[in-house]
């Protein structure tokens, strides 16, 4: 692999224009197909396999036209002190405003409160059920500013009037944090190059990578019904990825340079070392990103998809047009080791790549590893046991889906939320739609008014409505009011005793119970979620693994790297817990209301932080892999993969750490919820696992940790990461010339 890579950097470097000129007309025709492609619909959840889909599907074909999937709204009015709904002046507000809402062209109905028993007991609040057409996503801004202008009518006649369900649901925002983060990774390039050229190739390649990837998305959001967080978190990874990868090839190109080698087999080389690194690299992501479709969730499936293919661009780009912009670069990118102009020449202090080891002051990569491996137990124990710490809040892990009663205060659909809790009890925001299909019974009503009669019976329950079967008389949905929230256990309890109930009913009646709604979905996916994390754990650690394998000519080493992603995973996870379920640090993370992780949050941090710290595994082991090869001792070689790797390492995780971090100002909870757990599960990976207790395993292992049965490494095929066919070259006298010969063959 090297040697071809070798020749694809010398081919880019040479053909510079020509490169240039395909990943720009790439990103044009990205860029004309975002912005002549339809607007995106409704990204359609469904969660294949579990009752509630289920239920779902059976509610679509009984009750034809009944717009299953049409947007909601409930406006909620509250009388001022003093007042009820009841009285003559209120309740002619109200029905002008129903009046008005019903004139809407995307309205399907509107229930009256006070004809639909939607009144409080107390008198003081009341709510009136809007039914749209269609999805939340796909109605008319004209429609919305209807349902706004409706409630503000009523508002100036003094009643307070606030709006929840998903009508005036809005397409995320990231803020400005997004911009700062970018900065931030700008300034430590700067820092960790010494020169504005150098620092920005990465960035302008990890844009030009994401422009393709994000545009890509949009191109086929309506087609494929991509949801807007999906274009966000690819945005997210590939940007994080694409300055990694683009910052690797530049810093070996600067080392190579400073090797004195010429300027195009510079370029080779480091797209042939440090190039395999990241291809390998990459596809760890691309594995832990695609293995997401195990879960069988299509939105987190499409999700996964989607940032493997940003992944993808940017492993191409790193690899051919990093090489192509440092031919036009020339001069202007420096030898490692030497600085611009305002930063000076060589120091007198700094390390000469021609000086003997240990004549030059010692960098602090090499003092720190230095450090572990004559104290590796310490240092392994101390990581250890700080993670672990870390991890503790994850015992409290509770999981959940967001409704408005996450939202921040200050949204109306919020406000409505506690209103509706304060007038009817909290289990109305999340009522329970049971479905009785009685198809295959012989006595249809008296199966309906079983089930009812059954429900009623059971601990937990508020109100159950009366059956309301469909025209063909075969099926009937029921509405449950638990006397829990939505997101709480008990409401979860009583789902799954309907079900169980429905199974004594079916057994004597024929009909199928089934439950349903917004709640009993969010309970299906989490459970569906949770049984999936073994098998993906299993599916992506195993794969990547293997590839580990053949990429490292060791089982230790591996096995070793997974362990580490472990403890950092479950660190993050507790970091996450301490946030957004206890509230710690919340205000200083913009976390306006605490309560249950997310569902997807768990197996999709599983996927996104493995795939990233087998990154850092690959680009610092292989330099420590690469000296043992070439015939240091196991500890020494450690040492030496430090002082090659730790810089540009740590300056890729304070840049990755930067990107996630800047969509932390998000204003959708699920991305600003992603974005600070990947920012501090690098940290953990980066800075615990990778650059403390790595070397301290490497250390206690000695030559163990590159065992390999004779056998095994038979079988394998030499990928060639260390780019020992390079050198091979070198020493049999290969010029320039016949490099360039061989590379047009």
């Amino acid at each position: 692999m090297a040697t071809f890579l070798y020749k694809l950097g010398r081919l880019a470097f040479r053909r510079r224009h020509f490169v240039a000129l395909i990943w720009v007309a790439l990103l044009t025709l990205a860029g004309v197909g975002a912005a002549s492609a339809p607007p995106a619909g409704n990204s359609s959840f469904s969660i294949p396999g579990t009752e509630a889909q289920k239920a779902f599907d059976l509610l679509e074909q009984r009750f034809p036209g009944a717009s299953a999937d049409g947007a909601t709204a409930r406006v909620v009015f509250k009388a001022p002190s003093g007042e009820k709904m009841t009285d003559a002046g209120n309740k002619a507000t109200v029905e002008k405003t129903v009046d008005e809402l019903a004139d809407g062209s995307e309205v399907a109905s509107v229930a009256d409160p006070y004809t639909g028993n939607a009144v409080s007991k107390d008198g003081t609040i009341a709510y009136a059920s809007v039914k749209y057409d269609v999805s939340g996503m796909e109605l008319e801004e004209s429609t919305k500013d209807a349902l706004e202008d409706a409630a503000q009518q009523a508002r100036d006649s003094g009643l307070t009037v606030e709006i929840g369900g998903d009508a005036l649901q809005a397409v995320p925002e990231t803020g400005a944090t997004e911009v700062i983060g970018i900065a931030v990774a700008a300034v430590v390039l700067f820092i960790t190059f010494g020169s504005l050229v150098a620092a920005g190739l990465p960035l302008l390649t990890a844009l030009i990578g994401v422009g393709i990837g994000v545009s890509s998305i949009t191109a086929l959001a309506s087609a494929l019904e991509l949801g807007s967080t999906t274009s966000i978190l690819a945005m997210m990874i590939g940007l994080a990825v694409g300055i990694d990868y683009a910052l690797f090839i530049v810093s070996r190109y600067r080392a190579e340079l400073a090797e004195g080698r010429e300027r195009e087999e510079a370029a080779g080389r480091a797209v042939g070392t440090a190039g395999s690194a990241v291809v390998f690299a990459g596809l760890t992501v691309v594995i832990a990103l695609v293995g997401l479709a195990v879960v069988n969730i299509p939105m987190l499936t499409k999700m996964g998809v989607a940032a493997a293919g940003t992944v993808a661009i940017a492993v191409l780009i790193a690899l051919t047009m990093i090489p192509a912009l440092l031919g036009y670069a020339g001069r202007r990118v420096k030898p490692a080791g030497a600085k611009g102009k305002r930063l000076g020449r060589f120091r007198k202090d700094d390390p000469k790549p021609d000086q003997p080891a240990g004549q030059p002051k010692a960098n602090l990569g090499t003092r720190w590893a230095s450090f572990v491996v004559r104290r590796p137990l310490a240092v392994l124990l101390l990581g250890v046991i700080g993670l672990g710490a870390a991890a503790v809040p994850a015992a409290s892990l509770e999981l959940g889906l967001p409704d408005d009663g996450s939202q921040p205060t200050s949204t109306t659909q919020r406000r409505a939320y506690d209103l509706l809790s304060e007038g009817f009890g909290p289990g109305f925001n999340g009522p329970l739609m049971v479905v009785v299909d009685a198809k295959g019974s012989d006595a249809p009503k008296d199966a309906f008014d079983d089930v009812a009669g059954e429900i009623k019976g059971l601990d937990g329950v508020v109100a159950v409505t009366p059956p309301a079967p469909n025209k063909g008389g075969d099926t009937a949905t029921i509405t449950v009011v638990p006397d829990s929230k939505p997101s709480s256990v008990q409401t979860e309890d009583l789902v799954h005793a309907i079900r169980d109930a429905g199974g004594d009913i079916e057994a004597k009646t024929g009909a199928e119970t089934l439950v349903t709604g917004s709640t009993a979905m969010n309970i299906d996916v989490s459970e569906k979620l949770n049984d999936a994390l073994v098998p993906y754990l299993v599916l992506v650690v195993g794969l990547a693994f293997l590839l580990l394998i053949v990429v490292f000519r060791s089982i230790l080493v591996p096995l070793k790297a997974a362990l580490g992603f472990l403890l950092s995973v479950m660190a993050a996870l507790g970091a996450v817990v301490a946030v957004f379920q206890w509230g710690w640090l919340s205000g200083l993370m913009g976390v306006e209301e605490t309560g249950p992780v997310m569902s997807m949050m768990p197996i999709f941090m599983v996927g996104v932080v493995f795939g990233l710290a087998m990154d850092y595994e690959v680009f610092l082991v292989t330099r420590m892999r690469e000296a043992y090869v070439h015939g240091e001792k196991p500890n020494q070689a450690v040492v030496t993969g430090f002082k090659h790797g730790a810089r540009v390492v740590t300056a890729a995780a304070v840049i990755m750490m930067a990107v996630f971090a800047g969509f932390i100002g998000s204003s959708e909870s699920m991305v600003k919820m992603i974005g600070f757990g990947l920012a501090i599960a690098v940290f953990f990976d980066a800075f615990v696992v990778r650059m403390a207790i790595v070397p301290a395993v490497l250390a206690l292992l000695g030559k163990r940790a590159w065992w390999l049965p004779k056998w095994l490494d038979r079988a394998l095929p030499n990928v060639d990461v260390e780019g020992e066919g390079l050198r091979t070259a070198a020493e049999r006298g290969t010029g320039p010339d016949e490099d360039r010969e061989l590379a047009r063959t």
